[in-house]
């Protein structure tokens, strides 16, 4: 019996190579390479598939684009508002979405409540498990107290029966729970390789493009937390959202990386409760701590996501660290922390050469804005005197390497949401600072600045 023939394929990017590599020849990803059965030629030259491709638009004669009518694309709004404003807006007709997210943090459980307000508002739902029964979802949704619904649940792995159902049924949102557990009659490979997953992929979004079905693939993810598979999976759909957040904690966080219909980086935040996920109106509030008086090394800054600004406590500690003092940051860029502190030294003459720095972004946010600068700045000057910012204070500002402090994008925004939360007392960038006098920024007084060593004696005189 002949022997099976092998290739190995990039997880990154999906090439192929007939021997094992440590770095991929197309991409350069290292230690992607995965092993997988040869397909086998098909008899006359064709393509396996016959005609199964197709393009994801309909012919159309060539025009000018000025000629070419915009349309606003309709969208359908799931029932919960803060994966509305992931997602631009709702569910568009015929879209892809690719949501992926650790095990257990909750993305079964949005989609499952974001289906049965679309069928109970007149769409009809199409769930694709192929990781439980039918019974489990069932139970799923008895303990999220959803009664009576009418989604229609399909337990299934084939993509060909999937096809088929979808075909019958005409859904207008199909889920598919997860792409990784689909496989194809038509490869000889397992359900989650390389080619399996681009394969199913591939047809189910031109399943999406051909019949107007919006179509959500539940995606796995890496130990890094990436979305498992090859990249050109993100390429293939219209919308990427992670899911983020520690499965210890009730809040998630759901961030779009890629959104053909919307803002990228918009985040929606919810809250998990014993009746799954609740979207919190107000996040900010989850983000500051709740401080009788203030504390040594704390700072508030203003974060832009997306469209959204919130306000995060950055916390800061400086203690002392011997010969080989520790550098870490939870939540922030770890490089760019030991930047700052080389500039603090330079152009503030503030040493922390021989002293442990932690920082953290509370609630478990990740920023990676450099807005977060001079935020990070100031708490750690805080923390190393042992005297606190005053109450009701924040700033934001990118710090350069010449010390100078550079304005952050929409800071005319950012302190309106400061202003409207209560604070009293801001440090920004002088090119953020208001020309005039608004009523958005009443009870607060801004402070303009320009380099880091005014922005630090500026702080010793308010204490």
């Amino acid at each position: 019996m002949a022997k099976d023939k092998t290739t190995y394929t990039c997880n990154e990017c999906g090439a192929s190579s007939p021997r094992w590599l440590g770095k991929c020849p197309a991409c350069g990803a290292w230690n992607s390479l995965v092993e997988t059965v040869a397909e086998p030629a098909a008899a006359g030259g064709r393509n396996r598939l016959g005609g199964a491709f197709a393009a994801l638009a309909p012919a159309a004669a060539v025009q000018p684009l000025a000629a070419i009518e915009a349309v606003d694309v309709a969208r359908s709004p799931t029932g919960q508002p803060e994966l509305d404003r992931v997602l631009g807006g709702g569910i568009v007709a015929g879209g892809v979405v690719l949501i992926g997210g650790d095990p257990g943090i909750g993305k079964s459980t949005l989609l499952l409540q974001a289906l049965d307000a679309l069928q109970r508002s007149g769409l009809p739902s199409l769930y694709v498990t192929g990781e439980e029964s039918g019974a489990q979802v069932a139970l799923r949704a008895r303990r999220l107290g959803i009664t009576g619904s009418q989604v229609a649940v399909l337990a299934e792995i084939q993509l060909e029966k999937i096809l088929a159902t979808l075909a019958a049924q005409q859904p207008a949102v199909a889920v598919i729970d997860s792409i990784q557990t689909v496989y194809s009659d038509q490869l000889t490979s397992a359900p989650g390789s390389v080619a399996q997953v681009r394969e199913c992929a591939a047809h189910l979004t031109r399943w999406a493009k051909a019949s107007g079905c919006a179509v959500v693939l539940v995606g796995h993810v890496t130990k890094d937390g990436q979305l498992a598979g090859p990249r050109v999976l993100e390429h293939m759909v219209d919308t990427v959202l992670y899911f983020e957040g520690d499965t210890h904690s009730s809040f998630r966080l759901i961030r779009a990386i890629k959104n053909r219909f919307g803002a990228v980086n918009e985040i929606g935040v919810f809250a998990m409760t014993e009746r799954g996920l609740k979207g919190v109106s107000n996040p900010s509030a989850i983000f500051l701590s709740q401080h009788a008086q203030p504390v040594p090394g704390s700072c508030v800054m203003v974060t832009l996501e997306g469209t959204r600004p919130m306000l995060v406590e950055i916390q800061a500690l400086v203690d002392g660290g011997g010969p080989s003092p520790r550098r870490l940051s939870v939540g922030l860029e770890r490089d760019r922390l030991a930047m700052l502190l080389a500039v603090l030294h330079r152009h503030a003459g503030v040493a922390c050469a021989d002293q442990d720095v932690f920082v953290n972004a509370v609630g478990g946010v990740r920023i990676s804005e450099p807005a977060a600068d001079l935020a990070v700045m100031l708490a750690i000057t805080s923390s190393l005197r042992g005297k606190p910012l005053p109450k009701g204070f924040l700033a934001f500002g990118e710090v350069g390497l010449a010390g100078e402090v550079r304005p952050a994008p929409r800071g005319q925004e950012r302190l309106k949401e400061a202003a409207k939360l209560g604070f009293s007392v801001a440090v920004v960038p002088r090119a953020n600072a208001p020309k005039k006098a608004e009523r958005a920024f009443e009870g607060l007084t801004i402070h303009a600045v320009e380099r880091v060593d005014e922005a630090m004696a500026l702080v010793r005189g308010l204490d």
